[in-house]
């Protein structure tokens, strides 16, 4: 597709992976939908971006907010034809620790918010995609999901998060086969180390020592290449029903 004509809408959209993609996706000529749950952020980037950017309030778990968004949004652009899953949550806990077992209420709010939510996103956005017009290879839309390399090689205290993400890499390939018919391709990046709002809490130095941990590039990965890989998706229709790992080749150790 050509990144000219993509309306995306992209959860997560104020900060971090998602802020990327947005930015990405507009520096290219299209449009974003900028959808969170921080106003404040949601609302200071869509003001920096003009008008190729709008942002709206938008929490993945709840069904009429995302109706209610993506009416406005395809009202205000015309049509959507790209959603960026990056909205996510990410907890530590051990199923057996010093505080007991893992509390089964927060492992739960991970995968509704990492999992169910993406899938939330992923049914309603393609109810709308079906619609479009499409373009000349046939497309009428592009889904992109953010999983994580703990999808595959998790660390004790990733149970929740792993459980989570490893839902969304695995639901790729159904999902993709099941909206073809429609002109409709979806795919998933895995995202090893990166240098998002998550790791603002750890001091410097610890993220040095994480970055350290990449065989090559030996640092931590930058929004702005997951960016990068995002809208290289986009552009290349061969580019369907797979989960791509972007990170530097690292393989996580069990804690």
């Amino acid at each position: 597709m050509d990144p000219k004509d993509i309306v995306a809408v992209v959860t997560g959209g104020a900060s971090g992976l998602g802020e990327a993609a947005v930015r990405s996706i507009v520096e290219q000529g299209g449009k974003a939908i900028i959808a969170d749950v921080n106003a404040e952020k949601g609302e200071a980037l869509s003001e920096e971006l003009n008008e190729s950017a709008v942002f709206y309030p938008l929490d993945v778990t709840n069904e009429e907010q995302i109706k209610e968004g993506l009416t406005k949004a395809a009202h205000h652009f015309g049509y959507i034809n790209a959603l960026v899953n990056c909205a996510g949550i990410v907890i530590a806990e051990k199923v057996s620790g010093k505080e007991g077992s893992h509390r089964l209420d927060s492992f739960q709010k991970v995968i509704e918010v990492n999992l169910t939510g993406t899938f939330n996103m992923i049914r309603l956005t393609a109810e709308k995609m079906i619609g479009n017009q499409s373009n000349e290879e046939g497309e009428r839309g592009i889904i992109i999901n953010t999983a994580s390399i703990a999808a595959f090689d998790g660390q004790i205290g990733q149970a929740a998060y792993s459980a989570s993400k490893g839902g969304v890499a695995s639901m790729t390939l159904p999902i993709s086969r099941e909206l073809a018919r429609f002109g409709i391709r979806v795919m998933t990046i895995a995202p090893g180390l990166f240098e998002t709002p998550m790791f603002d809490v750890l001091p410097a130095a610890a993220k040095e020592a994480l970055g350290k941990s990449t065989p090559f590039p030996n640092r931590l990965g930058q929004p702005r290449e997951y960016g990068k890989l995002a809208l290289s998706i986009i552009e290349n229709p061969m580019l369907n029903g797979e989960v791509i790992r972007l990170d530097g080749a690292i393989r996580l150790q069990p804690k």
